[in-house]
């Protein structure tokens, strides 16, 4: 062997189990930190769900012992946390829908099976005369599937208790009550933390795949761009499970009195929610639109990625403004107008002589992708507290573009 030639065959296996030691490591370290932090985010959402369900057991049982007389009221708690529980995050109407078809359920049970019995042909009877009147009554899904649901726990396991003073579906009436009434007046969410907690799941991914974005335009990376758009495209769920917890946070707002003072607040907070949601359908046309670019050899200016990681900040920025530290949305407006000029610098420059044509420097679908990243720049700035007009004026103005109106 040369007098100058390192030992790299006996340094190189060692130091390659190394890094893949510490890789694997560093793996699992960050796999641990995304269970936990999804089991705290989780907590935090539902921690109150809990404490809700337990006040409301406790009390439709002692209603339901001591005002119903009945012995062992077990549909009174079973319904109040079934209510309880349909009324996170679901509309006030689907929950009644709910506690209609408990009661519907144990109607008809009750009526029925004191007449044909117990058995194979009667539990089916029962189901399908309790969906029956559920239709006709032109109940939804929930009402539907809950009074078939509990005409079977009816017919199966809990036949008809004759020394019963009060009728059980009047029981699990008032349980279902009970459960409304400890989830909008004793026990309410706190509507603007609901709802926070709830996008936490929407930004994070899409600032992260917004970044991931810029560095896949940069190295013209088309397999971390399409990574990127499909990480934005997965988001559909979570962002129906966000206007749904907003959708809970308005009535919230309009029946608990003790949180009709955040009504304004909300409605502002639901507002910018709605337009930062649309921001970021935008941002998923923009992804997928420069994905093509990508796959069809389009060039891509690095201004157009920079402005990418600029919106990126922005909605972090957008934020905090929510947060009890309250950061100032000028910042994140001026992180927005600076991303649109960096994309009008991407796109290119006006000629001097205005007979002669605009200059580009984007190909089709970088062309698209510019028009939609100003339109979501518009909606981010609606969201940070400005009013339409105002938004896309500012627009306008930065990208040239009022002087061609």
């Amino acid at each position: 062997m040369p007098a100058n030639q390192e030992p790299a065959a006996h340094s190189d296996p060692a130091s390659g189990g190394a890094s893949r030691t510490d890789r694997t490591v560093a793996g699992l370290r960050g796999r641990l930190r995304h269970a936990v932090g999804a089991r705290v985010w989780r907590f935090r959402l539902f921690g109150l769900l809990a404490v809700q369900a337990g006040v409301a057991a406790s009390l439709a049982w002692f209603v339901g012992a001591q005002f119903l007389h009945n012995p062992s009221p077990v549909l009174a708690p079973t319904t109040a946390v079934g209510i309880v529980a349909a009324s996170m995050g679901t509309r006030l109407r689907r929950t009644v829908e709910l506690l209609v078809g408990v009661v519907l359920g144990l109607a008809v049970g009750d009526t029925l099976m004191p007449l044909f019995g117990i058995g194979a042909w009667q539990t089916g009877l029962v189901v399908v005369l309790a969906i029956i009147v559920a239709v006709l009554l032109k109940g939804g899904g929930s009402l539907l599937t809950q009074a078939g649901g509990t005409a079977v726990l009816i017919a199966t396991l809990e036949p008809p208790v004759r020394e019963l003073s009060v009728p059980r579906f009047v029981d699990a009436a008032v349980g279902g009550l009970i459960g409304l009434a400890v989830g909008l007046l004793l026990v309410p969410i706190h509507p603007q933390r609901t709802v926070q907690r709830l996008a936490e799941p929407v930004l994070d991914p899409t600032i992260a795949a917004l970044h991931n974005l810029a560095t896949a335009l940069r190295r013209r990376d088309l397999g971390g761009a399409e990574q990127s758009l499909t990480g934005l495209r997965i988001l559909g769920s979570r962002m129906t499970a966000l206007d749904e917890g907003l959708g809970a946070a308005q009535e919230v707002v309009r029946l608990a009195p003790l949180r009709w003072r955040q009504r304004r607040s909300l409605a502002q907070y639901t507002r910018a929610i709605h337009h930062l949601e649309r921001s970021l359908y935008g941002c998923r046309a923009v992804a997928r639109r420069l994905t093509k670019a990508l796959r069809d050899d389009e060039p891509i200016p690095d201004e157009f990625a920079a402005a990418i990681d600029l919106l990126a900040t922005s909605v972090q920025t957008l934020r905090r403004t929510t947060t009890p530290e309250r950061a100032d949305p000028q910042e994140a407006r001026r992180q927005i107008l600076t991303a649109v000029e960096l994309v009008e610098k991407a796109q290119g420059e006006a000629a001097p002589d205005p007979t002669r044509p605009h200059t580009h420097r984007l190909g089709y679908s970088g062309m698209i992708a510019a028009g939609e990243f100003r339109t979501a720049c518009q909606d981010l700035l609606i969201a940070s507290g400005l009013d339409t007009e105002e938004a896309g004026a500012l627009v306008r103005r930065t990208s040239g573009r009022d002087e061609w109106d």
